[in-house]
């Protein structure tokens, strides 16, 4: 490790350690936030998220004496995290009043299904676990101690910040990150132009690009959304590496965005935005279409441009060219974290990489293999932290038996004996019967459903959900007809009906033609039997042989299983793998 992975590690370790004493402890005006504000897509995931912080709270695994509050997105047509921003500053004003104006606020994104990383789509992303400390880290935890420091040199406003992403830095010691400048402020992080393609990109005066010391404070001339390369040359956004104050390979760099702070008075201006354009029926970007509006060189011209839209509406345009009146001339201040790592977590590639193929990050961020777990053989040394893959097994039960490779993740899960996994693969609130063997390479995630949502009182069913790591999920056809179209395990979805002898006129979806919506897994009474079950599914595909699942059986998708959730049984299941754990650990 170099001298700047050290002084990133000891930045990061001293964090976490600050973080950890104000766990299940009252804190002290301004020593943390005044409210901890978290999204959700709707009023179903709204409920799931204040069902898990009030468990955090009781097991007094979060700070105390804080304002922890989940605002849902209001119903009808997806609103984007800028929508969802406008809407939290309207609730919190409709609540506190001119109160607001003395408060320092964290705002965490974490709306969305999370359909490139299911495991996060039932309890949601902001709850994804990490292998760090105990008890055990979820990235709301995480999110919190990274940013533990800026409180306290913050005035009054509001961070905004997404739930799928990690950002450590460091800084000198007699330094620190200050939020006190009128209008936009952002965290700036060097990244290679290829990587700047995919995220914001602040384009800096002349003066200003090149790196001296691990953290400047700039002004900013204009920001760029997902620019390409050419782009970003245009405009002046590339910098030249000079010494060895960037810890990046390229000569050349840019600045890319993360996090952002916005001042209280600047917040009322983003309030009465909303004001302009409600009803709000299009997705607003809190980076894209806030951020672009922002700096002495910044142009209407990219409110007319869709090429980074997920869909297009009719009113998109005519809304972006309101927020772009409203906050031109905002200023846009911009904090260089010269020595800092941006990491996004938001998909089964990149949950994979960072936790068992990232030896950088593990030593940095000090993640270990297993973490709180009953894994026999595990409790000693963890692997090495410099090891090119390692498996990363957290919160669950494993028999002395189980063998499970590397580069895997297990979470909430209970293995029984000689139960094998191979590599690559993601098994996610599974209960795995004796002597099974997982293929590499598959996801698996078993949730608790209401069977019969007109029956909430019956016995709640169970359903274990599969694809391969590399499957997109998104990806849909225009019509059943087109099903062929649609690869599942690597397979075409048509020559994998064969394996399970289903007809294509047989297939069901929830929705439109995707792996998402397709109704594949079947119901079944309890955790170990849902698991078996569709592991028969995958297995006759991978093996070539054929598995049909009984007629009277209830076929549901992802989706369906979504709305079906129960997540009381979900979460007692990782209680009762919570209790069996510390009974274990206390007998070795």
């Amino acid at each position: 490790m170099n001298d700047q992975g050290k002084h990133l590690q000891h930045a990061t370790r001293a964090k976490l350690r600050k973080f950890n004493t104000l766990r299940g402890e009252e804190v002290q005006p301004g020593d943390f936030w005044d409210l901890v504000i978290v999204t959700a897509v709707d009023e179903s995931q709204r409920v799931a998220y204040e069902l898990q912080i009030k468990d955090k709270i009781a097991r007094k695994e979060l700070p105390l004496g804080v304002e922890y509050k989940v605002f849902s997105d209001p119903p009808g047509a997806k609103i984007g995290n800028g929508g969802s921003t406008l809407y939290v500053l309207q609730r919190l004003d409709s609540i506190y009043g001119k109160a607001l104006g003395k408060f320092r606020v964290i705002l965490i994104h974490a709306g969305g299904f999370s359909q490139r990383l299911p495991n996060a789509s039932a309890l949601g992303k902001i709850f994804t676990a990490l292998p760090l400390c105990e008890p055990l880290y979820q990235m709301l935890e995480l999110k919190l101690a990274m940013y533990v420091d800026f409180p306290s040199q913050m005035r009054p406003g509001v961070l905004v910040t997404c739930a799928d992403d990690i950002e450590m830095y460091s800084i000198s010691e007699d330094e620190s990150v200050r939020f006190d400048k009128p209008g936009f402020t952002a965290l700036a992080h060097p990244s290679s132009l290829s990587i700047g393609t995919t995220h914001g990109v602040f384009v800096l005066g002349s003066d200003d690009k090149h790196a001296r010391k691990e953290m400047e404070y700039v002004s900013c001339l204009q920001f760029l959304h997902k620019p390409s390369i050419a782009k970003m040359q245009d405009t002046g956004a590339v910098c030249k590496k000079r010494g060895d104050s960037i810890s990046l390979t390229d000569d050349q760099f840019v600045y890319t965005d993360s996090t952002y702070y916005v001042c209280y008075t600047t917040a009322l201006l983003l309030l009465s935005l909303l004001k302009d354009i409600t009803p709000l029926r299009c997705e607003v970007d809190a980076y894209g279409d806030f951020l672009q509006a922002l700096g002495p060189e910044a142009t209407d011209a990219y409110t007319r441009d869709g090429a980074n839209v997920h869909k297009r509406e009719e009113s998109l345009v005519a809304v972006r060219q309101k927020i772009f009146r409203r906050l031109s001339g905002t200023p846009l201040n911009v904090i260089l974290l010269n020595n800092s790592k941006f990491c996004h977590v938001g998909s089964t590639a990149e949950f994979l990489f960072h936790l068992t193929q990232d030896p950088a990050l593990r030593a940095e961020l000090g993640l270990v293999a297993s973490a709180f777990s009953a894994r026999p053989g595990a409790d000693g040394p963890p692997e090495s932290a410099a090891a090119a893959a390692v498996s990363c097994v957290m919160h669950s039960t494993l028999e002395p038996s189980c063998s499970v490779a590397r580069k895997t993740v297990l979470e909430y899960c209970r293995l029984e004996a000689r139960v094998t996994v191979g590599t690559g693969s993601i098994l996610s609130g599974c209960w795995v019967d004796q002597g099974l063997c997982v293929p590499a390479e598959v996801f698996m995630h078993s949730l608790c459903v209401t069977a019969d949502p007109h029956q909430p009182a019956a016995r709640p069913g169970f359903v274990t959900v599969c694809f391969g790591i590399h499957d997109d999920l998104k990806r849909s056809v225009p019509s059943p007809a087109h099903v062929e179209e649609l690869t599942f395990l690597g397979l075409s979805l048509t020559k994998c009906l064969s394996h399970w002898g289903m007809g294509e006129e047989a297939l069901k979806f929830s929705g439109d033609c995707s792996l998402w919506n397709v109704c594949l897994f079947p119901v079944c009474s309890d955790l170990q039997s849902s698991f078996s079950m569709t592991l028969d599914l995958l297995q006759a595909v991978l093996k070539g042989s054929t598995f049909s699942v009984p007629s009277t059986t209830q076929l549901v998708s992802m989706h369906q299983a979504l709305q079906l959730k129960n997540l009381e049984e979900m979460l007692t299941f990782r209680k009762e793998l919570y209790n069996d754990i510390k009974q274990k650990r206390s007998i070795q």
